[in-house]
C-alpha cells in the first residue's frame, strides 16, 4: 500500500528548517530574548565563553541569591557584577530574569514582583540582553545591535573590568563608581568607595561613606597618575584618560587577551588589583592602595582600633565589645564597638556612693579624628575635669599642646601607632570596667595567702621536675639524631620559646621566633600558616628540604608537625636580615666589601639551589627580608622550598613584599610558566638595593617617587656608576665591583627571561672570572625613561630617552654574543 505523496516533505526542503533552528540556539547562548528567560541553574555564556550570566550564591550565604556576572574561565567562582545587591531572592527556581513587555530587562522573585530592572525608556520594545565577551551585559534593539539601551559597564558594582570605565557624566551628573561589599557573603553596597573627584579634577578618591577621602590617585599629567608610579613600568595594560565636554573617565585595557585581570574595590577599603594564574589556579594580588590596612580611614569602626603588626587588624578597646561579631567574622568591621557598661554620667541613681567614671590610659595611639581643643585649660588635671564634666566626652589627651577632647564616638583609632603625632589617649570608661587598686586587690584573709603559697609552691615544684626532664631528654635528642632533622614536640617548641613571646619578623609564610634548647644553643622557628599538604606529604617535603645543605642557605635543624600545627626549626641569624642592615640602621652602613661578599654569598645560595640540588628549587621570593645574616655578615637564603611546601601558595607570600611590584618577575603577571629565571629577576632588583642601599620604589621628602632601576640603567650608559652608590659610604668602594654588579643587575631584570643570565654565571660574573657587556635597557625601564620628565626622581635624574634607546640597541647584539660565549665557557 503506498502513501500519498502529499504527506511526506523532501529533506532538502527541511534544510533551511534546520539551519535557521541552529542559528537561533546559537545566538541565544549569550542572549536572553522575548521569549527566553533565566530561572534556578539556568544561565547564558558569552560566545568565548569567558563570562556567564545567572543566579549564584556569594560565600556561605545560605538563602540568598542574585543575579549576577561571574568568569566562565576561572576555576574559582569569583562574580565581577551584581544586578540585585541589596534584595536577595531566596529561591531561584520560583525567580525569572527576563525582558518585560516595555522592552526593559527585569527580575521577578517568587512573587513576580519587579526587584530589579535596567529601567530604560525603549524606542522599541523589541530589545535583547547580550553577555559580551568583556563581561559586559548589554540591552539592545533585536533587529539594531548598534543601538544600545542600557549596559553594565555603566553601572559598575565593585570590579572593574578592562574596557570598562570609572568617570563622571557631567550631563547627568553622575558618578560611575566602585562600591565595595558589605562582606565576603553580602553584596550590598558598603562604605568603601573608588570614584572620580566630582569637582571635575583629573584624579580618583578611595572614599570613606560617602563623605571622607583617604586615598588619592594624585592628578592625571598625561601618561600616568603621579601618585601611581608604577604604572610608568607597566607593559601589560594601556591606560587611557578622556576628559571631553560630556564626561570624565578612565579605562584600562590588557595587551595580551590571555591575562585575566581586574581591579576590586574590597571589602578591606583597599582598592586591589587582581590577576588569575591559571597553571596556579588562583589569584594573585598585583597592586593595592592604600598599602597599609590601618591606613583605611575608620577600618575598625567606632571604638574599634586597629593594629598593623597583628591579625586580626581589628580589636575593640577596653571597655567594649563589637555590635556585630557575624559582620567582625566576616569582614565588615563598619558597625564599630559598643560599651559593655553604661557610663555612670547621665544616669539617674539614688546611691550618693555610686562611682564617677574612670579613664584608661591608652599609650602610643594615633589621635582619634575630630579632636576638641579646650582652651585656658593648662594641667593634665583640668583636662580630666573638664572631660568628666561635660556627659558627651569620650576622651581626653593633654600634651604640651594643650587639651584636646572628644565628644561621642571615636574613629579611627590605631594602637602602638608610630606616627609623629602619636599621643596618650585617656579613655572614658565605666567606674566598673576600671576599679581601682583597693577594689582590685580585695582583702584577702592569711587562710587564701597561705593556700595560695602552697598551691604555686606545689607548681613550681611540678614544674622544675617537668622542666628538668624535658631539658635531659631535648639536649639527647638533639645529639642523638647527629646533625639529621629532629621531629620536636609542640608543648617543648612552645616552652622553648616562652610560649612565642620573642618575635623576629613574620612573613608570607609565616612568623618566626627566638627559642633556645636547655644548652643554651640559640634557634629560630618559624610557625607556618596555611600549610595544606597531609601529614605524610609534609614530612617528606620537609625531610627533603632537610638535605639541602650549604654555607649560603640557612640549614633546617628540626620540625614539628601536630594536626594542623606545623613549625619549622632553624639555626639562628644573630644579625638579622639584609633589609634591616640596608634600610633600618642609618648609622651603621655596611660597608662595601662585606655588601658584595653578601651578593656573591647570596648568588652562590641560589645557583645552588637551581643548578646543584637533585630537583631544580625555584625559590619565588627573593628580597632582602629573606637573606639572613649571621655573625660574620655571611649571607644565607632564608625560606627555600617554602613554595613547594605551602602547596604553591604564592598569592599570600607575594603580597607581603614592600613596594608594589618590588621583586615580582614580569612573568608572574602574564601567567607563563614559572623558572628559575623568576629568581634571577628577583636577585637583580635585590643586588640594586644591595648598590643604593635605599628602596628600589621609594617616595621622596619632596613627595615624588623614585625608581632606582632607571638609573641604573643611564648611568651605566654615561659611565656614572659612582653616582648609584649608598651616599652612606662616602664613595669608598671598589669601582670595577660596583660596575660588575650594576652591568649583572640590569641584566638579571630583563623583560624576556631569555636574556637574563643564570645563577651560575652571575657568581661568576661577581668574581671576575667572566667579562660581561653593557646590558640593553629594558622594555619597561624605557617606558619609565621616556616619561621621566613627568616623574620627580629622588635621584634628580633627567636623561634622552632616545640616546639611551639608541645606546642599548647598538650593543644588544655583542652582549647577547658575549653572554652566549660565557654560557659555553
Amino acid at each position: 500500500m503506498a502513501f500519498p505523496r502529499t504527506k511526506c516533505l523532501s529533506p532538502l526542503l527541511l534544510l533551511p528548517f534546520f539551519a535557521l533552528l541552529h542559528a537561533n540556539l546559537s545566538s541565544a547562548a549569550d542572549t536572553i530574548s522575548a521569549n527566553s528567560s533565566l530561572s534556578g541553574n539556568q544561565n547564558i555564556t558569552s560566545s568565548g565563553g569567558n563570562f556567564v550570566l545567572g543566579f549564584f550564591k556569594p560565600g556561605n550565604s545560605s538563602n540568598r541569591y542574585y543575579v549576577g556576572i561571574w568568569y566562565g574561565k576561572v576555576s574559582l567562582l569569583t562574580s565581577v557584577w551584581v544586578a540585585n545587591r541589596e534584595i536577595p531572592i531566596t529561591d531561584p527556581a520560583t525567580a525569572e530574569l527576563k525582558i518585560s513587555a516595555d522592552g526593559n530587562l527585569v527580575l521577578l522573585n517568587q512573587s513576580k514582583a519587579i526587584i530589579w530592572s535596567t529601567n530604560v525608556t525603549a524606542s522599541s520594545n523589541s530589545t535583547v540582553a547580550v553577555i559580551s565577551d568583556s563581561g559586559n551585559l548589554q540591552l539592545r534593539d533585536e533587529s539594531n545591535v548598534s543601538r544600545v539601551y542600557w549596559q553594565s559597564f555603566d553601572f559598575p558594582t565593585d570590579t572593574w573590568l578592562p574596557g570598562g570605565k570609572i568617570g563622571l557624566n557631567k550631563l547627568t551628573n553622575e558618578n560611575q563608581r566602585l562600591t565595595n561589599w558589605k562582606n565576603s557573603d553580602n553584596p550590598a553596597p558598603g562604605i568603601f568607595s573608588l570614584e572620580i573627584d566630582p569637582k571635575g579634577t583629573s584624579q580618583y578618591f578611595v572614599i570613606w561613606n560617602m563623605t571622607k577621602s583617604y586615598w588619592s590617585s594624585g592628578t592625571w599629567n598625561g601618561q600616568i597618575f603621579s601618585g601611581v608610579p608604577e604604572m610608568t613600568a607597566n607593559y601589560i595594560y594601556d591606560f587611557e584618560y578622556v576628559s571631553n565636554a560630556s564626561e570624565n573617565y578612565f579605562t584600562y585595557s590588557v595587551k595580551d587577551k590571555n591575562v585575566i585581570s581586574r581591579f576590586v574595590m574590597d571589602v578591606s577599603g583597599q582598592i586591589k588589583q587582581y590577576t588569575w594564574l591559571d597553571n596556579m589556579q588562583q589569584w594573585i594580588l598585583f597592586w593595592s592602595q592604600p598599602r597599609q590596612q590601618c591606613q583605611v580611614y575608620s577600618y575598625c569602626g567606632s571604638f574599634g582600633s586597629c593594629n598593623e603588626i597583628s591579625q586580626p587588624y581589628c580589636n575593640c578597646v577596653q571597655g567594649f565589645s563589637a555590635k556585630s561579631q557575624s559582620d567582625w567574622d566576616l569582614g565588615d568591621q563598619s558597625a564599630g564597638c559598643t560599651r559593655n557598661t553604661p557610663l555612670q554620667c547621665g544616669r539617674s541613681s539614688n546611691s550618693s556612693n555610686s562611682e564617677k567614671d574612670k579613664f584608661l590610659t591608652m599609650s602610643s595611639m594615633k589621635p582619634p579624628v575630630n579632636p576638641n581643643t579646650l582652651a585656658g585649660v593648662g594641667s593634665s588635671e583640668a583636662c580630666e575635669l573638664a572631660c568628666l564634666n561635660n556627659c558627651s566626652c569620650t576622651a581626653y589627651s593633654y600634651s604640651s599642646g594643650g587639651c584636646s577632647v572628644w565628644y561621642e564616638d571615636l574613629l579611627d583609632l590605631q594602637d602602638q601607632y608610630n606616627g609623629s603625632n602619636a599621643s596618650t589617649l585617656r579613655l572614658r570608661l565605666a567606674a566598673s570596667e576600671l576599679q581601682s587598686s583597693d577594689s582590685s586587690k580585695g582583702k584577702v584573709t592569711w587562710i587564701i595567702v597561705a593556700s595560695v603559697a602552697a598551691a604555686i609552691a606545689c607548681v613550681a615544684i611540678i614544674w622544675l621536675v617537668i622542666w628538668r626532664r624535658r631539658s635531659r631528654r631535648m639536649i639527647q635528642e638533639t645529639k642523638a639524631v647527629g646533625g639529621a632533622l629532629v621531629p620536636f614536640r609542640y608543648s617543648d617548641l612552645q616552652h622553648a620559646t616562652k610560649n612565642f613571646s620573642d618575635k623576629l619578623g613574620s612573613g608570607g609564610f609565616g612568623s618566626v621566633f627566638k627559642g633556645s634548647l636547655p644548652d643554651s644553643t640559640v634557634f629560630a622557628v618559624k610557625k607556618l600558616e596555611g600549610v595544606r599538604q597531609g601529614e605524610k606529604q609534609f614530612r617528606s617535603e620537609v625531610s627533603t628540604i632537610g638535605t639541602i645543605q650549604h654555607v649560603n642557605l640557612v640549614r633546617l635543624l628540626g620540625f614539628c608537625s601536630e594536626g594542623t600545627r606545623k613549625l619549622l626549626v632553624y639555626e639562628f641569624m644573630p644579625k638579622g636580615s639584609l633589609d634591616t642592615q640596608l634600610f633600618h640602621s642609618p648609622s651603621t652602613a655596611l660597608d662595601w666589601k662585606t655588601r658584595y661578599q653578601i651578593a656573591i654569598g647570596t648568588a652562590r645560595g641560589l645557583a645552588y639551589l637551581h643548578e646543584q640540588c637533585r630537583d631544580c628549587i625555584i625559590h619565588c621570593d627573593i628580597k632582602p627580608e629573606n637573606i639572613l645574616l649571621d655573625d660574620s655578615f655571611v649571607p644565607k637564603v632564608a625560606d627555600f622550598g617554602l613554595a613547594k611546601l605551602m602547596g604553591r601558595d604564592f598569592s599570600r607570600v607575594l603580597t607581603t613584599m614592600r613596594g608594589t611590584r618590588g621583586y615580582l618577575a614580569p612573568e608572574w603577571i602574564t601567567g607563563v610558566a614559572i623558572t628559575a629565571k623568576a629568581d634571577v629577576y628577583s636577585y637583580g632588583m635585590t643586588l640594586m638595593e644591595i648598590v643604593s642601599g635605599r628602596r628600589n620604589l621609594e617616595q621622596t621628602e619632596e613627595g615624588g617617587t623614585g625608581f632606582f632601576p632607571t638609573l641604573v640603567a643611564s648611568k651605566l650608559i654615561e659611565g656614572d656608576v659612582e653616582s648609584l652608590l649608598d651616599q652612606r659610604l662616602g664613595g669608598e668602594a671598589n669601582m670595577e665591583e660596583l660596575e660588575r654588579a650594576c652591568k649583572v643587575a640590569c641584566w638579571c631584570i630583563q623583560d624576556d627571561e631569555s636574556s637574563r643570565p643564570t645563577m651560575g654565571h652571575v657568581v661568576q660574573v661577581l668574581e671576575g672570572f667572566l667579562e660581561v657587556n653593557m646590558p640593553p635597557i629594558p622594555r619597561s625601564l624605557r617606558v619609565i625613561s621616556e616619561t621621566s620628565e613627568n616623574i620627580n626622581f629622588f635621584y634628580n635624574f633627567s636623561s634622552n630617552p632616545s640616546s639611551q634607546t639608541r645606546s642599548a640597541t647598538s650593543s644588544s647584539s655583542n652582549t647577547k654574543s658575549s653572554t652566549s660565549n660565557s654560557s659555553g665557557a
